[in-house]
């Protein structure tokens, strides 16, 4: 089977590694093209699939735009199989409806929940606790396509989106390679199910929308534990934040990439007052104090809470 596998970021790395490990037959790769960085933007970064693909003698593939006569033209020339999309751009049915066997896609959540860019960061700051990849069949719209196969996987109390990431990563490519085999068994005459048959009456789906900067802001208004969520599900990267006001009128700009949830109450304080207390810093939110463990001051390093008091005396 000829297979050509499409995906960008890190994630993408754990099914493309899991194929070419197994012994499949990844014929070429296609991923989105080198990426300016640096404060000019004079230094191309490959994206990691990339990498991967060329030390692993892969051919790659990497359109500005995916209805481009002269790439379409050159993916029909690998005469793909099958196509296996992982944490890739939404694709024109000239290219997903190419392989005779089709193009699934592995997604980071359980569909129907969580369509959309960021579902793994959505579904902590929403305080899941499970979540889990689905593998699916492309068709017109985002991630809507009949369900092959769901592999559910719990989150921690205090898990961040790197630990979910690595967890998703590896079953993941599980899935894939599962999906894989059970599309060879049978030639592509698999029973997959219609995600509106999965969705109960009077459900709302929850949405997974690209992050942006103005999406990390932090709400103290909201409880201890909703700040909490929030803020593990924007840790590592991109960290949620906030801005620090001294007595002295000074303003800091923050992240906050750690804390935790304490049973002291917030009665009679406004939401985002500091509170100080001796080797402890703790947030006022609408219901109770967020103790803050782990936080990071425009341009400083990362640091412990009490290294950042020290350094506020």
């Amino acid at each position: 089977m000829r297979i050509v596998f499409m995906g960008t970021p890190e994630f993408a790395v754990g099914t493309l590694q899991a194929l070419e490990e197994g012994g499949y037959n990844v014929v070429a790769v296609v991923t989105q093209p080198d990426k300016p960085v640096g404060r000019h933007g004079s230094v191309l970064r490959a994206p990691a699939v990339k990498v991967y693909a060329e030390e692993h003698g892969i051919p790659v593939m990497q359109p500005e735009k995916m209805k481009d006569a002269g790439f379409v033209e050159q993916l029909r020339s690998y005469n793909a199989d099958l196509q296996v999309v992982v944490a890739f751009r939404m694709q024109p049915e000239v290219v997903w409806a190419m392989p005779r066997l089709g193009t699934f896609n592995v997604h980071a959540a359980l569909l129907p929940q969580y369509r959309g860019a960021a579902p793994i960061n959505w579904a902590i700051i929403n305080g899941e606790t499970r979540t889990g990849v689905t593998t699916f069949f492309l068709d017109h719209d985002i991630d809507t396509g009949r369900i092959i196969m769901q592999k559910p996987f719990d989150i921690p109390d205090d898990a961040d989106v790197e630990y979910v990431y690595d967890g998703l990563m590896a079953l993941g490519a599980k899935a894939a390679v599962e999906t894989i085999e059970k599309i060879i068994e049978n030639n592509g005459e698999i029973e997959t199910l219609p995600q509106e048959d999965m969705i109960p009456v009077g459900e709302t789906l929850k949405g997974a929308p690209k992050i942006y900067k103005e999406t990390c802001e932090i709400d103290w208004t909201g409880t201890a534990k909703q700040v909490h969520d929030f803020v593990r599900g924007l840790s590592p990267v991109p960290g949620a934040h906030g801005k620090i006001v001294t007595e002295d009128g000074t303003e800091m700009e923050v992240k906050i990439y750690k804390g935790k949830v304490t049973e002291q109450s917030a009665d009679g304080m406004t939401p985002g007052t500091i509170v100080r207390e001796k080797k402890h810093l703790y947030m006022a939110t609408g219901e109770g104090l967020y103790e803050v463990l782990s936080l990071q001051a425009a341009g400083k390093k990362r640091m412990d809470a009490i290294s950042f008091m020290n350094g506020l005396r």
